[in-house]
């Protein structure tokens, strides 16, 4: 699906493709341990982090069954300070997002901005019926943020997490 660039502005982001410009605050936030907590990802090189970021800028947005990386920007300076991971589902009905934030930008509601962005990017284009995300339990400023986009939690599921035993949420917005 072809997304006009930026893919969303907000009042103090943008939601745009990651560009191979991006390496150095991408860098930052993904080898910081706290940030990295309870992500799925884990650091990489800069060798690693350049190819992934050059094949986002020039992946196709929402291919259902794919990953597609979206960069989290200033409005203002258009520096990268997070990003969000979006997987249109193979039978296109839900969509799962992933989110990380840089350490410097939490806590200032650019997280609950970014994801209602995300929220009515997708629901205008695409087809699907709702927007689910999986946290851990431990991860308490996700759950809030999760809640404050209007998510319901619809479930709690015994999980291991980087082989250890764990309980996720699973969370769902329908559209």
């Amino acid at each position: 699906m072809e997304i006009a660039l930026p893919l969303y502005s907000a009042d103090r982001v943008i939601l745009r493709r990651l560009t191979e410009e991006d390496l150095m605050p991408f860098q930052a936030y993904r080898s910081d341990p706290k940030v990295g907590e309870y992500q799925g990802w884990s650091p990489m090189s800069n060798a690693e982090a350049a190819a992934f970021l050059g094949e986002m800028s020039r992946a196709e947005a929402f291919v259902p069954g794919d990953w597609f990386q979206i960069g989290i920007a200033d409005r203002l300076t258009n520096r990268l300070i997070g990003d969000i991971g979006v997987c249109v589902a193979s039978n296109e009905e839900h969509a799962e997002i992933g989110f990380t934030l840089a350490s410097g930008s939490q806590g200032q509601g650019l997280a609950t901005e970014s994801l209602l962005a995300l929220t009515n990017l997708l629901f205008a284009s695409t087809a699907i019926k709702r927007i689910v995300a999986i946290t851990d339990t431990r991860n308490v400023a996700s759950i809030r943020l999760l809640e404050r986009i209007g998510m319901s939690r619809l479930q709690t599921v015994d999980a291991v997490f980087r082989d250890e035993a764990c309980q996720e949420h699973l969370f769902a917005l329908v559209r």
